[in-house]
Order: C-alpha cells, then sequence, then structure tokens
C-alpha cells in the first residue's frame, strides 16, 4: 500500500509536511495545498517558498494546480518541472463557494465538454506527469459515469477519486457505491481518498478493496498525526508524540511566521492546526476555550501546556466525535472568537 498525505489549504504545507515527516512513518506522497496559476507562469513568493526543493529535501512532493485556463496550467507545469518536479496534479474537488463561482475546483466538473478539451489541451502539450484529484459531480452521483469517460481518455499518473458530489462538501456518508464504479472501471491506476479516521476505517476499505494499492489521508492525519504509525505497526501515538510534534510545529511556525507577520498568525495558524487535535482531548472544553480565546504566545502556551499536562488523552480521535463539517465551517467559531 502507498500512502498520500491530502492537499489541504492552510494545514498541509510546507512547515507541516516536513514535521510530520520527522516524527512519524514517512508517507509516499505529500501533496502540496494548490497553486492558482498566473498568465506568465511563474510562481508567486508565497508558492515559490511553498515549493522550494531545498525547503522539501527528502520528500515526494506533488504541486498541485487549481485552474480552468490550459495555458497558465501548461506554462506553471513548466516552470515546476525546472524546478525539479516529475509531477503534477490538477485540482477537480475544492468544493469552496469561491471556487466553484469560477468554474475551478469541483466547479470544472459541471463542464465536461469543456473538461474534456482542457485535459486534452494540457496533456499534448506538458511533457510531466498529470495526477487528477476528482469529486464524481458537482450536483448529482449519476454525473460520475460522464467524468469517468472523459478521464479514461487519457494516461493519467493516477486518479485520485473522494467519493462525494461537490454538495456534500465533506459531510454525509462517501458514496461508496460511485467509488467502486471507479475503482473497476477506471483505465488509470486509482487512489481512494475520504474519512479515513481510525484503523477500523482503514482496514474496512481494504477488506472491501483487496486490490486497492493507494489512499490518501487528509482530516484524518490532521485529527491524528499518529495514523499510519497504528496502520503500519499496530502502535498507537502516544502522548508524548504528540506533544512532540506539536512542539516542533510551533517552533516552526514561530520561526516562519513570527519576524514578518507577528504573534496573530502564529496564533490563527496554530488554532487552525488545534481545530483538528482537539478531538484527542475529549474532556478539553476548558482548554479549547482558552486556545480559542488566546491573543498573545504566552496565553496559548500556557493554555497547551495545561492540556497536554492535565487533558484526558484519548485515541482514536474520532471516537470524540470528530465532525465532517467543512475545514471552512468548523474553523470559523476558532476564527471568531480569536478576533
Amino acid at each position: 500500500m502507498k500512502y498520500y498525505l491530502a492537499p489541504m489549504e492552510g494545514v498541509t504545507g510546507r512547515i507541516f509536511r516536513n514535521v510530520y515527516h520527522a516524527c512519524f512513518p514517512p508517507m509516499d506522497k505529500y501533496f502540496a495545498p494548490f497553486i492558482t496559476p498566473n498568465n506568465n507562469g511563474r510562481l508567486s513568493p508565497r508558492d515559490y517558498k511553498e515549493l522550494d526543493r531545498k525547503q522539501n529535501q527528502g520528500l515526494y512532493v506533488v504541486p498541485q494546480i487549481l485552474t480552468n485556463q490550459a495555458d497558465g496550467f501548461v506554462l506553471t507545469a513548466k516552470t515546476l518541472k525546472e524546478m525539479g518536479y516529475q509531477e503534477i496534479n490538477l485540482n477537480l474537488g475544492c468544493p469552496s463557494g469561491t471556487v466553484v463561482s469560477k468554474r475551478r475546483g469541483a466547479g470544472f466538473l459541471g463542464c465536461p465538454a469543456e473538461l474534456d478539451h482542457f485535459l486534452y489541451d494540457i496533456i499534448s502539450r506538458t511533457d510531466i506527469r498529470i495526477s487528477v484529484k476528482t469529486r464524481i459531480g458537482m450536483e448529482r452521483e449519476e454525473e460520475f459515469g460522464k467524468l469517468l469517460e472523459i478521464y479514461n481518455r487519457y494516461p493519467l499518473k493516477e486518479l485520485i477519486i473522494h467519493p462525494r458530489i461537490r454538495t456534500d462538501y465533506y459531510k454525509n456518508t462517501p458514496r461508496m457505491k460511485i467509488f467502486r464504479e471507479g475503482f473497476v472501471h477506471s483505465l488509470n491506476s486509482v487512489c481512494y481518498n475520504g474519512d479515513i479516521f481510525t484503523s477500523a476505517d482503514y482496514e474496512h476499505l481494504t477488506a472491501e478493496y483487496p486490490a486497492l494499492d493507494k489512499v490518501m489521508l487528509g482530516r484524518g492525519i490532521a485529527a491524528n498525526p499518529g495514523l499510519l504509525q497504528e496502520f503500519k505497526t499496530h502502535r498507537p501515538m502516544k502522548k508524548e508524540q504528540l506533544f512532540e510534534f506539536h512542539g516542533r510545529l510551533y517552533h516552526e511556525y514561530k520561526e516562519f511566521l513570527l519576524p514578518t507577520s507577528g504573534e496573530r498568525a502564529v496564533l490563527f495558524k496554530m488554532k487552525e492546526i488545534w481545530s483538528y487535535l482537539i478531538f484527542l482531548f475529549p474532556d478539553s472544553k476548558r482548554w479549547e476555550k482558552k486556545i480559542k480565546k488566546a491573543q498573545s504566545l504566552s496565553a496559548y502556551e500556557e493554555a497547551v501546556s495545561s492540556l497536554f499536562r492535565e487533558g484526558i488523552f484519548l485515541y482514536p480521535a474520532k471516537e470524540a466525535g470528530l465532525p465532517n463539517e467543512t475545514e471552512g465551517d468548523f474553523l470559523c467559531s476558532y476564527i471568531q472568537l480569536s478576533i
């Protein structure tokens, strides 16, 4: 089995994946959160820093592109290849309203003829391998049959299927009947993505699909960084491991953000991380509130230290009720309480 880290905007960026790689069993691939091409194919300073090969040594990183414009994709692909990348991923899954309204991400799925032409254009003009991360439709799961016909026309590196439609966001149950259709009938290699939070989830999936050889983990890793360790070794993460992971992550975000963006940026980033990790501590309401309300690094450090020292650590996180909301909806309460 090969394991991939999902591209979660604001969460699984360069710092997160490097710290994760140092603390836990490594992923086979790390998919970077999407970049949006410009007219000249050059990366923004932020995107360049995110994808600088020197900042990702020892990791197999796959940049992800979000666009419906072939020229921008092709020019950006050329830049990324010159940087040393061997593979690029096309984002056809982002359900965000601002993305979908521009017919990007999952919004592009609603325009199958245009998507077909786009794939033909970029594949015929690009000499780098292209993978696709897709949902199964915009509004109805029945859309996937047509989409799969389109994907089967092209030699994709792999097809990563998140079996939800756009309007599901991250709620509701993954539509496994449609995933089976894709897994059986795809002419490209298939990777599964969606709602793997526990070993039981993983074992159920692999029992149902014994030929499946690739899975992508996203919210499950954000909520429980020790998840892959448990898959591979049957040893659950200990509180001490989470403490070390958090400490390294916090140190790196301070080093990167504090000099230029100040304490507020560091606090926002760490609160975003805790919107997932907090479910490892089911009795954490009072500490959770302190983390949300922290307006200084010292207040944040005091709240987190107290949580690790006194809080009950529950493994796995899903038993504490990890919800299926979108990341954006879930995080908004943290943002509102911290400003």
